[in-house]
């Protein structure tokens, strides 16, 4: 369900923007924004979901039917089975922050597997959820609610400062439906004004095998910090690949934007079997927000000092 990162160059006041999505591997074919304009367009509540809208709903149903029913997108967070130790730490967080899937300004050409350096936040996530008018009003309740949840999670684990319902937000969260497409594309341009054409294809031409997405964006005076995301989420999930998107996601904009297929038990592997953040996930969030750990710093540089942290761990993993 999940596909890697695409790094693009973008013609605004931010720097490089980095992408990861979630996407179903069955399925292939700067300043602050200013307020919500209410004069963008929305869709007619009234009428209820556009025939694609409810073709879309179905669809993700099913495909949520069909990984629960093969004993996938668990919500346990690993257990007995699903053993790791120092060693898969540290090859697993390696390959999930310093490499990308696809190329820089290469589409979904893949990368030349070349390692690039660490990116994070380094000032305070002030995170805010938008949605659209299709959303019906207990589900935005729901979501609302996941998404502080996992937000002081977040912030708990890393130990930095993560909070959702913040005043002037720089990780915006658009759970919106396929009817309230161009309201999404209208927020987003709000949002980072300048974005280039190529960066809203992504949103426009979004296919149903990519089933969340988010962006992040770093300045211009460093391209491994991150100053800015956006999440998209499809409102047509049911409710645990919508919670599922709404992990991956924004854990993802922190910073571990790649997948590993021998990273288990975790949300960033291709394999769908886990939905939620797993305690090994956890793990590599705090190695990554650990202070030792600078924005920019390789592989080589990491490494030592990823053991040494790896090492003085207390307890079990």
């Amino acid at each position: 369900m999940r596909a890697g990162r695409i790094i693009l160059h973008l013609l605004t006041g931010f720097g490089l923007m980095t992408l990861a999505a979630c996407m179903d591997v069955n399925d292939r074919p700067a300043t602050e924004p200013p307020p919500q304009d209410a004069a963008l367009p929305a869709p007619d509540a009234e009428a209820g979901p556009s025939p694609r809208s409810r073709a879309l709903a179905r669809h993700y149903a099913n495909v949520q039917r069909s990984l629960l029913a093969r004993g996938l997108l668990r919500t346990d967070g690993g257990g007995v089975d699903t053993p790791y130790d120092a060693d898969d730490l540290l090859r697993n967080f390696e390959r999930i922050a310093f490499y990308d899937e696809y190329a820089r300004d290469g589409g979904l050409r893949h990368s030349d597997g070349q390692a690039g350096g660490l990116r994070k936040w380094a000032e305070p996530v002030r995170i805010a959820v938008e949605f659209g008018d299709s959303v019906p009003k207990e589900q935005r309740e729901e979501d609302r609610q996941a998404v502080a949840a996992y937000s002081a999670r977040l912030s708990r684990i890393t130990g930095h400062p993560i909070r959702a319902g913040a005043a002037r937000p720089n990780f915006n969260v658009l759970i919106m439906g396929e009817d309230d497409r161009d309201r999404a594309i209208a927020r987003i341009r709000q949002i980072v004004p300048g974005i280039s054409p190529n960066s809203i294809d992504l949103f426009r031409g979004l296919p149903r095998s990519i089933h969340c997405l988010v962006v992040a964006f770093s300045s211009g005076g460093s391209d491994y910090v991150y100053k800015r995301a956006i999440a998209f989420i499809r409102a047509e999930h049911p409710d645990l690949l919508r919670r599922s998107c709404i992990h991956e996601e924004l854990a993802q904009g922190l910073g571990l934007a790649n997948d590993s297929p021998r990273a288990r038990p975790s949300i960033f592997n291709d394999d769908d079997e886990f939905a939620l953040l797993t305690t090994h996930d956890e793990e590599l969030l705090r190695l990554l927000y650990n202070p030792a750990l600078s924005p920019g710093m390789t592989v080589a540089e990491a490494r030592p000092i990823l053991r040494r942290l790896l090492a003085s761990r207390i307890g079990p993993f």
